[in-house]
Order: C-alpha cells, then structure tokens, then sequence
C-alpha cells in the first residue's frame, strides 16, 4: 500500500495550465492516455444489432419488416451515502442518465422530493457491517460519498477505514470501478495535512489506487456547493459558492502567482457545484478509459461532457 508521502507518484496528474485542452488528463500516464474529447461517448453501453431488412426487401420489396436484435449492457452502481448532500446528487444525476441506482447509507431513503427519489433503491445499513451480498450483485461501479468531522480517530475512522472498508468489499465482489469522492489539499504545509481527515481521505486515495489502478477514480473537489439540507432545513450554500466560484475565476490570471504560497488555495481554489461533482462521477462511471485523480479543473471538464 502507497503511503502519504508518495501517493502522488501513483496517482500522478499534470497540471493543465502546462497542457493543451485536447491532451489534459486526470490519468496515470504511464498506464493510459484519456482524451477528454471522449468524455461524452459512453463505452459502458454496447450493442449489437442484426438486421433482416435487407434480405425481406429483396424477397418482398412491398415488405417493411425489420428484425432487429440488440445485446444492451445497462449501468448499476451503488452509491455509499447516497443520502448524503453529495450522495444525493449523485443519484439524482444517475437517474437522469438513465443508469440503476442502489444507495447504502445509515440513515436510508432521504426526506427530499422529486420524481428521482422513486427510481433509487435506498437501503439502510453502516459500511462496517453491511451485508454485501444484499447491495453488491450486479454492479458495475461503486461510488462512495463518505466523509465527515470529528476527532482525530473519528476521522481516520470515517474518512479512511470506511472507505478502505468499501473499497475491498468491491475488489472481492468483482465490481469493474470504483470512485471516490476525496478532497482538494489546499496546498496546506505538510504538518496540517497529518490531521485525521486529511490522512484518512488519503488513506482511502492509496486503496484506490492500489486496489483499481485501470480504473479506480478519485475527484478532489474543494468547497462544494449547493441547497444542502440538514435536518429538515435548507441551507443555500450556492448564495455562498457560485458568486465566489465566479470571481475567483475571472481573477485567476492574477491570483495565478500565489498560487505557490502554502495555503494559499483556502482563498483561492475555486468553490465546485455539487452537480459538477455528481456528473463527474458519472463520466467516470460511463466512461471506460476514465481513471485517475481528477483536480478541481478536471472536474469540471469531467462534468461538461457528461451533462451532454
């Protein structure tokens, strides 16, 4: 297993601003090489299709029956804490792609509205004990939401063992891909990343990695934004993180020197809509050629061509 310390080398992404937009990529670039211009073509969707038109034209050229066969493979993916703010939303996106969406979470079916909701089987269970053979069959890619504050332990607990929990009980289970939903750095000093949460996001990263180096996606996202809801309340983070997201975009031309300053991205990485977030994700299950660790940039690229 990859430690901290050298995470990046497995995971290694070039920064776009040194590459053209046709050969950016959020890959491993000594495994393969992603073109985003692929982004919109799904290769999870074959078919194949045997027409018999022809041949009842030339016996009945009156005749207009055709026989076609088609062998479609349709997407299922599981969504751990699909519940969630995050999870949500990415239900919501793989609903509207029209992919089967199972999500596992401890608190189950949301309270939100929307014909959406209807269409995803919601189960209740915790990640450490879950029964896999109940969520897992058939599948072909896990996305996995998990994430939270706390103590140091909690962290590790939450943001690392659960998901290194997850990711395993996918390798065993045979699924095709795994993404993860993870963190940007921040550009933070070395000493402030040793906290839980960040140790524990990375820990799940390394998995990942380890674990689906084909196909394994991970996508760091900074602030994200969007209608959260929390116990019953709505909190309108995008009144917050679109007008910002915004501005730190106009400005980056400018801001582009400071970038190298440590910390520097707690003020100048740019917030991320929760629906880019959800239809990167679904890139990332669609696409076949698709793995790697996506940046805040590739994200939002990731996300244009899925919402095509």
């Amino acid at each position: 297993m990859a430690t901290f310390s050298n995470i990046g080398a497995i995971c290694k992404v070039p920064s776009t601003h040194s590459l053209s937009s046709s050969s950016r990529r959020a890959l491993f670039p000594t495994l393969r090489s992603y073109n985003y211009s692929q982004i919109s073509r799904s290769r999870s969707c074959r078919l194949g299709i045997r027409s018999s038109y022809a041949e009842a034209v030339r016996e009945n050229p009156n005749s207009g029956a055709i026989d076609i066969e088609a062998d479609v493979k349709t997407e299922r993916i599981v969504v751990i804490g699909g519940s969630g703010f995050v999870g949500s939303a990415i239900c919501k996106a793989a609903v509207s792609k029209g992919i089967e969406v199972i999500s596992l979470s401890r608190s189950g079916r949301p309270s939100y509205s929307g014909s959406w909701v209807d269409q995803v089987t919601w189960m209740t269970g915790d990640v450490f004990y879950a029964n896999w053979d109940e969520v897992l069959p058939g599948a072909t890619a896990v996305v996995s939401t998990l994430g939270g504050f706390g103590s140091d332990e909690q962290m590790q607990r939450i943001n690392g063992e659960a998901n290194v929990v997850a990711v395993n009980a996918a390798k065993d289970y045979g699924i095709p891909k795994f993404i993860l939903i993870s963190v940007h750095d921040y550009n933070l000093p070395s000493f402030l990343l040793q906290s839980g949460y960040f140790t524990g996001k990375r820990k799940a990263e390394s998995e990942v990695c380890s674990k689906f180096p084909n196909s394994g996606v991970v996508l760091r996202p900074a602030f994200i934004y969007g209608k959260r809801k929390v116990n019953g309340f709505e909190i309108p983070l995008d009144l917050i993180g679109e007008p910002l997201e915004k501005l730190l975009r106009a400005t980056e031309s400018f801001t582009k020197p400071l970038n190298s300053l440590p910390a520097s991205d707690l003020v100048l990485a740019p917030p991320v809509s929760v629906d880019d977030v959800a239809y990167a994700a679904i890139n990332a299950v669609k696409d076949d050629d698709c793995f790697g660790i996506f940046t805040i940039d590739q994200i939002k690229e990731a996300a244009k061509g899925a919402k095509v």
